[in-house]
């Protein structure tokens, strides 16, 4: 504002420059003011490009700290995102270990129940002392009586061999196994047992 009315003045000064009187006087005070007045334009003018100056600068440091404020909230929501999607899995194993140990306790139970029982029948037997369970040996032995067959224990797993020393004669007894079917082995060797005591 300060400059435009400078600039009146000096318009009118030059106006009044018309006027022979005192003209000299006048002209060297007109361009003494008009000399200021430029020079305080020109330090406008400086002021103006320095404070333009700052302001690039704060706008440029403001928009860094945006971008790096940016990155920063992308790192933070995406290191976010890890941790919930390990939650979720973590939450989910646990649901399934939960679910685990629901059934061990469940098989758990089930076991002491069978070993309580267990323990029932083993002191019910231990009491019944009329039991006889025969021995290996004594099956073998009334096998052998029975059936009056003698095995050959050495030869091949797929063979099937001994001697049926029937009522008159010894007869031989080789199959394999892998050619016949069990019911007929069955059957051949129930058919040597002598059924008249």
């Amino acid at each position: 504002m300060a400059v435009f009315r400078d600039m009146e003045e000096v318009s009118q000064g030059l106006l009044s420059l018309l006027n022979p009187n005192r003209a000299g006087t006048r002209v060297r005070r007109l361009l003494g003011r008009q000399e200021r007045m430029i020079e305080g334009l020109l330090n406008t003018n400086k002021d103006t490009h320095r404070l333009l100056s700052e302001m690039l600068a704060i706008e440029q440091d403001v928009a860094q700290k945006l971008i790096d404020e940016k990155e920063t909230a992308q790192h933070v929501e995406s290191k976010l995102q890890k941790f919930e999607s390990e939650l979720q899995k973590t939450s989910e194993k646990d649901a399934t270990l939960q679910a685990d140990l629901h059934l061990l306790a469940k098989e758990l139970e089930e076991l002491q129940e069978m070993e309580r029982d267990l323990t029932k029948t083993e002191e019910e037997v231990d009491e019944d002392t009329t039991v006889v369970i025969p021995s290996a040996v004594y099956m073998s032995q009334l096998y052998h009586r029975v059936s009056k067959i003698e095995w050959d224990y050495e030869c091949e797993p797929t063979v099937i061999k001994g001697i049926h020393h029937g009522p008159s004669i010894a007869q031989p007894i080789h199959f394999d196994s892998t050619q016949h079917s069990k019911k007929f082995i069955s059957d051949y060797l129930w058919n040597l047992v002598d059924t008249q005591w």
